[in-house]
């Protein structure tokens, strides 16, 4: 008796949801953006994304994160050729939806494109852990740590940040 009301009263946390299915790319807002047209889309309304919510998923991005070589620009986050991930400055926007279009469609002056390249699922994937390294991703789902070199705090101690728009690219902007 006492087991089962325990059992049922179980925390969120110990759900295992292996087989989360992710948003359909087609409900993303995938805006066709230039040099000249930085910033939010005019859509309200963003897609939210399961896979930010469950630690397997998020680490599977992470995985994809290193062997499509997204460190070679954005390094672990902290930006170099590409723009950092872990600061509160968006180009394109830091919902969901902003990235994944962002992935997908690639940007001017060096984003490529992945589309065709990388399924929706594992784009998505991708989108729940580039939003963890600032924050914006549930901690308890967040990896942990890396099993590589420790290059800085992990996703899940990392302070949520707000996100802010901004349309000047980081190589403009003066150092702090």
């Amino acid at each position: 008796m006492v087991s089962t009301a325990i059992a049922i009263s179980s925390c969120k946390r110990e759900e295992r949801g292996f087989r989360v299915q992710p948003p359909s790319a087609q409900f993303a807002d995938l805006p066709v953006l230039t040099s000249f047209h930085v910033g939010p889309t005019t859509v309200a309304t963003h897609v939210a994304n399961p896979y930010e919510q469950n630690a397997y998923a998020m680490s599977q991005g992470k995985t994809l994160y290193l062997n499509f070589n997204c460190v070679g620009c954005h390094f672990h986050g902290g930006g170099g050729i590409g723009p950092p991930l872990m600061d509160d400055k968006w180009i394109y926007g830091s919902e969901p939806d902003q990235i994944f279009a962002t992935i997908v469609q690639g940007r001017p002056n060096g984003m490529p494109s992945f589309q065709g390249k990388i399924p929706d699922y594992q784009v998505w994937q991708i989108v729940a852990y580039v939003r963890s390294l600032s924050g914006l991703a549930n901690k308890q789902a967040a990896p942990g740590r890396s099993d590589s070199m420790q290059i800085g705090r992990a996703p899940n101690a990392t302070p949520r940040a707000t996100p802010r728009q901004t349309t000047e690219p980081p190589s403009v902007e003066a150092p702090q």
